[in-house]
C-alpha cells in the first residue's frame, strides 16, 4: 500500500464512514483506472469500437467515455490518436463536462482548460455549432491545450492564455456556461502520481482553496443570468470543495444557488454535488453546479463582431481546397496569418492573450496563401476535393507520421487531405504520384 501523509489520511477518516474509508484504503491497492473518450466530432463510437486495439468498457460518467485495459500502451503513437479518433483521460475526469450539460448553439467557457479533456468533451456537445472559449494560464499549458483543440478537429473555438480575473471582467455576461476545473491538490491523483503524494502539504490544500474561490469569483462575472457554472476538482478535500462552495454561495447571496447536478454516478455532497472516489469507478473528482439567479444585467454592449475582411486569394484558394465552404467565410487576417473564425458572435480579442480563433486556414507567404495543417485536421474527406484515405493496415501510415513522402494516385494534383479511415489527419502536395508531406514537425514520429 502506498505510504499516504497522516494529515491527509486523518481528513479522509473525518470525512467518510468508517466503511467508506476503510474501503478508500482498500482501493489503494488496485490498479488506477485509465480511460479513452471517443471523439464525436470525427468518428462515432461504434466504428471506434471496430478499429481500436483494445477493449472498450462504458463508464459511468459520459456515454462516449470507456475504460481501457491497465496494460495498453503506446495509446499517443496509434494512427487514430493523431488522427483525433479519442482522447486519452482518466475516467471520472470526463463527469465536469457531463454536469455542465452543454447543448448545441451555446457560448461556453473552460477557464482552466489544459490539457483539454474537458474542453475536447465541450466541443464535442457542440457538434461545431456556437463557441468554445479555451483559457489556460500558464503559456506553455496553453500551447499543449491549442494542440489538443487542433488534433480533435474543432472549428469553433478560442484558444486563450490569460488571467482569470482579467479575462471574465472583459467577458462579463458572455457565456451560457462556464467551467472552472480549478487547480487543486490533486489528491484524486495519488493511485497514478507519487509526485502528487510527495507535494501534497494540508498547507498546500488551504492555499489552493484560496486560489479556487478567487477563480471561481472571477467565473460568476463571465456568466449570464440564467447561466450555469460548474465547479470541479480532482480533489477530495472538504476545504476545496464543499467549503469553497459554502464560502462563494455567502459571499454571492441571492446571485447564485447551487442546483442538482442531475447524475446517477459518484456520492452526493451538499446534497447536490458529486464526489467521485476509486471505489465509484474513477481515481477522484468533485463537481457542483451553480444557477445565476442574481440581478446584475447582462452585458450586450462590450462586444462587437470582429471584422473580418473577405480576401480574395483566400476564398479562392478555399474553393480550390473544399466543396461547400464548410467551416463557414468569416477570414480574418492576423500578421501573416489568415484564421477562419466561427460563425458565432466573438467578443473583441485584444489583449485577452489569444493564441488562436477558430481554425488556422493559411499563412500569406510571398504574396501566396499556403494552407495550414489546422484547417485540414478539422476537415471531412466529403468535403475535401483532394483526399487520400487510408486504412489502418496501410503502410504508408507510418511513413506519413514520420513526415516521409508517400505514393498516391497520379491524378492527384495540388494540396490533398490525408485521411485514416475517414478521419483527417493531416495533408501534403501531390506532385506526379507523390504525396509532399506536410505533416507538422512538431508532431511526427
Amino acid at each position: 500500500m502506498k505510504t499516504l501523509p497522516e494529515d491527509f489520511l486523518s481528513q479522509m477518516k473525518n470525512m467518510l464512514s468508517n466503511e467508506e474509508y476503510e474501503n478508500y484504503l482498500n482501493s489503494l491497492n488496485d490498479p488506477y483506472f485509465r480511460g479513452v473518450r471517443i471523439n464525436t466530432l470525427k468518428c462515432s463510437v461504434e466504428k471506434a469500437k471496430a478499429l481500436l486495439p483494445f477493449e472498450l468498457k462504458q463508464t459511468p460518467f459520459c456515454t462516449e467515455g470507456f475504460y481501457i485495459p491497465f496494460e495498453t500502451q503506446g495509446l499517443g503513437n496509434l494512427a487514430l490518436h493523431r488522427a483525433g479518433a479519442f482522447y486519452a483521460q482518466e475516467p471520472s475526469a470526463m463527469s465536469a463536462a457531463t454536469v455542465l450539460d452543454v447543448k448545441p448553439g451555446e457560448r461556453v467557457l473552460d477557464l482552466c482548460a489544459a490539457p483539454g479533456g474537458k474542453s475536447t468533451q465541450i466541443a464535442a456537445a457542440l457538434g461545431g455549432t456556437g463557441l468554445l472559449w479555451s483559457n489556460e494560464i500558464v503559456k506553455n499549458r496553453a500551447n499543449i491545450l491549442l494542440s489538443n483543440i487542433e488534433r480533435m478537429g474543432i472549428p469553433n473555438a478560442v484558444v486563450s492564455s490569460c488571467r482569470p480575473d482579467r479575462l471574465c471582467q472583459a467577458l462579463e455576461g458572455f457565456f451560457d456556461r462556464v467551467l472552472v476545473d480549478a487547480p487543486c491538490s490533486g489528491e484524486g491523483m495519488f493511485r497514478r502520481d507519487d509526485t502528487a503524494i510527495d507535494e501534497w502539504t494540508a498547507e498546500h490544500s488551504l492555499s489552493c482553496a484560496q486560489r479556487q474561490l478567487a477563480i471561481l469569483d472571477s467565473a460568476a462575472r463571465a456568466l449570464k443570468e440564467g447561466g450555469m457554472l460548474v465547479y470541479s476538482t480532482c480533489t477530495f478535500s472538504y476545504e476545496e470543495n464543499e467549503d469553497v462552495i459554502k464560502k462563494f454561495l455567502a459571499a454571492n447571496r441571492g446571485e447564485f444557488e447551487l442546483v442538482d447536478c442531475g447524475v446517477s454516478f459518484g456520492r452526493r455532497a451538499l446534497e447536490k454535488a458529486v464526489r467521485i472516489l476509486p471505489e465509484d469507478g474513477g481515481e477522484g473528482h468533485f463537481a457542483a453546479k451553480l444557477l445565476k439567479v442574481g440581478v446584475r444585467p447582462q452585458n450586450t454592449n462590450r462586444f462587437a463582431m470582429i471584422n473580418t475582411p473577405e480576401t480574395k486569394a483566400a476564398f479562392k484558394l478555399y474553393d480550390e481546397l473544399f466543396t461547400d465552404r464548410p467551416f463557414g467565410e468569416r477570414f480574418e487576417a492576423a500578421g501573416d496569418k489568415i484564421l477562419l473564425l466561427p460563425d458565432a458572435e466573438i467578443p473583441a480579442l485584444h489583449g485577452l492573450g489569444v493564441l488562436r480563433a477558430g481554425l488556422l486556414f493559411g499563412e500569406i507567404k510571398k504574396n501566396r496563401i499556403e494552407p495550414c495543417h489546422s484547417v485540414f485536421a478539422a476537415a471531412k474527406p466529403e468535403f475535401t476535393k483532394n483526399a487520400v484515405d487510408m486504412k489502418l493496415d496501410d503502410e504508408r501510415l507510418e511513413k506519413f507520421f514520420h513526415g516521409e513522402e508517400i505514393a498516391i494516385p497520379e491524378e492527384l494534383k495540388g494540396y490533398t487531405g490525408v485521411f485514416v479511415e475517414g478521419m483527417a489527419a493531416g495533408f501534403g502536395k501531390a506532385v506526379n504520384g507523390t504525396l509532399k508531406n506536410r505533416y507538422p514537425k512538431g508532431l511526427r514520429n
